[in-house]
């Protein structure tokens, strides 16, 4: 146990160090005309590879929390049977369904939030902020129930000084909220955009939509400058001033306004191949975030994976940095109640695969 809090420590640390900015992931929902909903989010970390894993945790699993003094935190027991994609260790679920169709996500928050401090006589009621997500997917059906079941307990972190996170959970109903911890006390917001990002704050970023009033889908119409005619380049020219950067504020513009302008799909299936569409828009090339030298990440892109999550029909993708194949788990098919628990990298191999077309 002590080699292993010794790990999470150093990446807690390497979190606490690295510059602002390193992780950024993007979240947004979809909606389709069949009813269903569709939650996706990439997931960047410009210092390293994440080691990410897929794990399928049965019913009835039970795991200790962290705590700066070891894993002797908060016990917990999965009632629900979920599926989730970890970072660096199995134990750190940073998106993930459940059988019930709860999804779950954590994001990076640093500079912002501030959990309580940890306390050792409240240990067994303590759970870590990179386990909050495991231990509502195997505790909770609903958004209501999380709201719930977060009062009770204390979230901590693991290291004090390593950045905050903060949290989405979506329902099957289509209800949305996101989890912000501030000053040690939780404050949820009602997400009824289904856009998320990082720092500043969840409020802070609606209200800077305001900003880009301006913005809207297709083309400007032409309009006269004194005696010139002014007319649009192309198609798109309504979102002239979009920001294009990678910093999360424009990353939240981009992703609302790219999100709202789609067409409704018919079906789910059809959402969910729209919503990696538009996540490639937020894929993050080598050389925008570099490590703390100045020099490019060795990693094929700062963008890990995204997951792409259809709450209504239980099935969870996702492709990776280095396999664009999507992947899925079709929560329906699995037996809770009969299955061992499973961690397995998301890739096999650190390879593009590729189809060579046969012409004879």
């Amino acid at each position: 146990m002590k080699r292993k809090l010794v790990a999470v420590l150093v990446i807690a640390a390497a979190a606490a160090a690295w510059p602002q900015g390193a992780e950024a992931c993007t979240g947004i929902t979809l909606k389709a005309k069949d009813g269903a909903y569709v939650v996706a989010r990439t997931i960047e970390w410009g210092g390293s590879n994440l080691n990410s894993r897929y794990v399928v945790v049965p019913r009835g699993y039970s795991q200790h929390s962290y705590t700066p003094q070891g894993t002797d935190g908060m016990e917990f027991t999965a009632r629900y049977g979920y599926v989730g994609m970890a970072v660096e260790q199995e134990e750190f679920v940073a998106e993930g369904l459940n059988e019930a169709g709860l999804s779950a996500g954590l994001f990076y928050f640093p500079g912002y939030g501030r959990y309580e401090a940890f306390d050792a006589s409240k240990k067994s009621s303590s759970i870590a902020d990179l386990q909050l997500v495991p231990w509502i997917l195997g505790s909770c059906a609903t958004v209501e129930e999380v709201k719930a079941a977060v009062g009770k307990v204390h979230v901590v972190a693991i290291y004090p000084d390593a950045s905050t996170v903060h949290w989405r959970f979506a329902d099957a109903s289509g209800r949305q909220l996101v989890l912000e911890i501030i000053d040690g006390e939780p404050i949820f917001y009602e997400n009824e955009l289904g856009v998320l990002t990082n720092s500043p704050g969840f409020e802070w970023q609606l209200t800077n939509l305001n900003n880009y009033v301006n913005l809207y889908p297709g083309a400007a119409p032409s309009q006269m400058l004194g005696a010139l005619r002014l007319s649009p380049f192309g198609a798109g020219s309504g979102f002239l001033g979009i920001p294009g950067d990678i910093t999360p504020p424009s990353r939240f513009v981009r992703a609302a306004f790219y999100q709202t302008s789609a067409p409704e799909q018919a079906t789910a299936a059809d959402a969910v191949t729209q919503c990696f569409h538009i996540l490639n828009n937020f894929d993050i090339p080598i050389g925008i975030e570099t490590d703390r030298g100045g020099k490019p990440t060795d990693i094929p892109s700062a963008t890990q994976w995204t997951a792409v999550t259809d709450v209504k029909n239980r099935v969870i993708y996702y492709r990776t940095m280095y396999d664009s194949n999507i992947r899925a788990f079709d929560l329906r098919s699995i037996d809770f109640a009969a299955i061992s628990y499973r961690s397995e990298p998301l890739d096999k191999t650190a390879e593009q695969p590729v189809q060579f077309i046969r012409v004879r």
